[in-house]
Order: C-alpha cells, then sequence, then structure tokens
C-alpha cells in the first residue's frame, strides 16, 4: 500500500485490475486504491507473475502492508512451498507489521526506479528523512516519532534497506512530547453509545476512510487549536450590480468567485494573517492561496485555488468548478487539497444566514459565508430602506493571528466586498 501524502495512513483497494496467475508487464494498473481525499490507480513497477493477493476489493489496510505478492522478473523468488508465498514483492514496501529484516530475494533485485527512497518530503514535515546514521525514516514513522516522542534515532529499521517504517515507531516505548499538552479527549464508546438506544430500532452505518479522517482531524482542531470568530455584515448590493453586468457582458461569475478572491486580496493586503502555524515557528507567505470547501457524498474536500488574488473571476470560477467535479469522483490529487493559508466555507446557497467553521489546520483562518438577503438599514433621515446584505464569520487561530490582526483582515474583506470595482483591478 503506497503512501499518498504526508497525512495518508491508510488505504481501501476499490478494484483489483488483474487475477491471480496474471503476467504483469511493467508499468501496467495493477490495483485502485481509495484513501480520505482520492482515488488512484497503481502500476507495477516491474514484471513479473501474480501469484497472492492478500487484501480483497473493499478491505482497508495501513501504508506500507503488503497487498500482493508477484513471483518471477522484478518479483519475489518463485516460492518453493506454499509458506514462501508470502515473501514480500520486491517493489512493495514491508509490511507495517514486519518485525524481522528483509527477505534477500527483495533485497538483491536490481530496479530502475527506487521506491524506497522515490518519497522527499520537507524536513519541515517532523524531521530529516534522513538520519545521522545515514538510516531512512518514511514520513509516517516521522510523524508518529514526533507526535510520541519517540527518539529514532535508537530504533533499527525493519523496512527495505533498514528503512526504520511506522511499525518500528509504534512497537517503541513513547515519551510524551513537551509540547504535545493533554491527551485529546474521546466520548463514550460504541458499546456505551448502543446501549442508550438498545429499545430503539437502528441501522449501524460503517465509517469510511474520509469520515473517520473528517472526524479525527476536525477534533484535534476544536481541541489544539485556539479559536477566536469575528463576525460582520456586508452590503452587497453594488456586487450584485456589477456580476448583473458581467453576465450580460456574456461572463458568468458567481458571487462566491467574488468571495475567494477578495479573501485572497484581504490577505495580502494583511499579510500578518497569511501565515500558518508550524509546531514552533509561524511559516507568512507573499502569495494568497485559498482553499474552498465542496461537499461531497460522505464528507468534504478543500481543493485549493492557487495564487487567487492574482487570478481573473471568471479563471477563478472555472477552477473551482474543474477541481469540485473531480472532487466528488475522489479523482483529486494530493497537491490540490493540500496547503494554503486559509479557506473559504459557503453555506449561503442552503439559506444558511450565518455559522461558525473549523480551521482545517495548518490553515490559520476559515471564512464561514453566510447566504445574501435583504435587510433593513436606518437611513440618513430617519427613514428604513432595504439592501441586500450578507453576514461572514472569520475563525482565526489565535497562535498566529491576533485580535486586532484578524479585525483587520475582516475590515480589508469588507471593503473589497463592498466596493467590488476594486477586485477587478
Amino acid at each position: 500500500m503506497p503512501q499518498l501524502g504526508e497525512t495518508v495512513a491508510e488505504g481501501k483497494i476499490i478494484k483489483w485490475f488483474k487475477k491471480v496467475g496474471d503476467a504483469v508487464a511493467a508499468g501496467e494498473l495493477l490495483f485502485e486504491i481509495e484513501t480520505d481525499k482520492t482515488s488512484m490507480e497503481v502500476p507495477t513497477m516491474s514484471a513479473g507473475t501474480l501469484t497472492e493477493i492478500r487484501v480483497q476489493e473493499g478491505e482497508t489496510v495501513p501504508v506500507s502492508a503488503v497487498v500482493a505478492v508477484m513471483t518471477g522478473e522484478g518479483g519475489a523468488a518463485a516460492p518453493a512451498a506454499p509458506a514462501a508465498a508470502a515473501a514480500p514483492a520486491a517493489s512493495a514496501p514491508a509490511p507495517a507489521a514486519a518485525s524481522g529484516p528483509v527477505p534477500a530475494a527483495a533485497q538483491t533485485v536490481k530496479r530502475e526506479i527506487d521506491p524506497f527512497n522515490a518519497v522527499i518530503s520537507p524536513e519541515k514535515n517532523f524531521g530529516k528523512a534522513t538520519l545521522a546514521s545515514g538510516a531512512k525514516v518514511t514520513p509516517l514513522a516521522r510523524r508518529l516519532a514526533a507526535q510520541g516522542g519517540v527518539d529514532l534515532g535508537k530504533l533499527t529499521g525493519s523496512g527495505p534497506h533498514g528503512r526504520i517504517v511506522a511499525a518500528d515507531v509504534r512497537k517503541a516505548p513513547s515519551a510524551a512530547p513537551a509540547s504535545s499538552g493533554a491527551a485529546l479527549a474521546t466520548g463514550a464508546s460504541a458499546d456505551q453509545v448502543k446501549a442508550m438506544y438498545a429499545d430503539i430500532p437502528f441501522e449501524e452505518i460503517a465509517l469510511d476512510g474520509m469520515r473517520r479522517i473528517i472526524a479525527k482531524r476536525l477534533t484535534e482542531s476544536k481541541q489544539t487549536v485556539p479559536h477566536f470568530y469575528l463576525t460582520a455584515e456586508i452590503e452587497i448590493e453594488e456586487l450584485l450590480a456589477l456580476r448583473q453586468r458581467i453576465k450580460e457582458g456574456g461572463t458568468a461569475v458567481s458571487v462566491n468567485d467574488f468571495v475567494v478572491k477578495a479573501f485572497a486580496r484581504a490577505l495580502l493586503q494583511v499579510p500578518a494573517a497569511n501565515a500558518v502555524w508550524a509546531e514552533d515557528r509561524v511559516l507568512q507567505f507573499s502569495r494568497a492561496d485559498v482553499g474552498v470547501a465542496v461537499a461531497v457524498e460522505g464528507g468534504l474536500f478543500t481543493p485549493v485555488i492557487r495564487d487567487a488574488g492574482s487570478k481573473t473571476l471568471s479563471a477563478i470560477g472555472a477552477e473551482i468548478r474543474e477541481l469540485a467535479g473531480r472532487a466528488r469522483d475522489r479523482k483529486l490529487k494530493p497537491a490540490e487539497y493540500q496547503g494554503g493559508s486559509a479557506a473559504v466555507s459557503n453555506l449561503g446557497m442552503f439559506g444558511v444566514r450565518e455559522f461558525a467553521a473549523i480551521i482545517n489546520p495548518p490553515h490559520a483562518s476559515i471564512l464561514a459565508v453566510g447566504a445574501g438577503e435583504r435587510r433593513p438599514v436606518e437611513t440618513k433621515d430617519g427613514g428604513v430602506r432595504f439592501v441586500s446584505k450578507m453576514t461572514v464569520t472569520l475563525a482565526v487561530d489565535h497562535r498566529v493571528v491576533d485580535g486586532a490582526v484578524g479585525a483587520q483582515l475582516l475590515a480589508a474583506f469588507k471593503a473589497l466586498m463592498e466596493n467590488p470595482i476594486s477586485v477587478l483591478i
């Protein structure tokens, strides 16, 4: 099971393109996997014969687990007895539960692509990939070690070429890291909850990978990220009129396109807010990459519009539609939904007046956008008139952005939205 991104810990086999006994050429598609964020077809790295499928369609396994065995050219040595069929394929990482050295057959195979040194991860993501001793560490192993306070220098790798894998970290005694704080609170167990409803008919719905990850990450966000919220009413009378004129000119743009671009421009105007938390430092950016929450069946994605402040409204709209379509098909690449410093969540199309969104770390803020509606306002002469307004709520990570800076960001966004022609310049 390959690693698809720094935070991906497991994947589900959703389709096998080959069956046991099939000859497989190098580069041919072998199986398709689904993670919490995407689906991907996985090719073989070398030719051979598929002799064993260990993980069936619909089953979920951790990253680095062996899902199949190949023999022949580029695969494990042909088995002399049934037990030998369990030898891992040379082109697959060692299983997470492995405790011994890699079989000689897997060590001696020559390959044009070395999958065990193919993933290069930034040092900021839980440390260096190569230790001072020369030992290599997988991205997942580095993350687990950082979160569990495990000294990687004291571990002996059981993965291919002596690489330290997640299983080595999980078996090592852990020490609570100095910055970890209190353990995350947990709720009642499944059995305890079910017992409360023993006399009421119900259906148990198993969680898929996406729903489990959403539950885990947003719980961590609310418990570890100090949120504060700022709310403002924005008059959008001029914006709607400008949008109508653009539409009459033959170009379709949405209010959300204005929101994304105006928010990106506001982040550039208040650079202290265009930043993310990186454990022992803050990373401040020179361009504004804005995530856009997209609802899909069973969860949501947040594809990122890169350098949104410099793109036209029509380009932003086209990119959002294209990314949203592939998000619903689970075809987004990790690079398309990772990164960014802030996000926009718009529920206005559902008639929601206002709401507060949860920050998606490492983002430092998220803008929750409510529905536009006609609201009464007092005129200068004491009368009343109706104008189009919408309510937005900015959730901010107080570790990165202080109250005054958050207020400046929201004020800059409000000014751009209420003077929409400035968004086009």
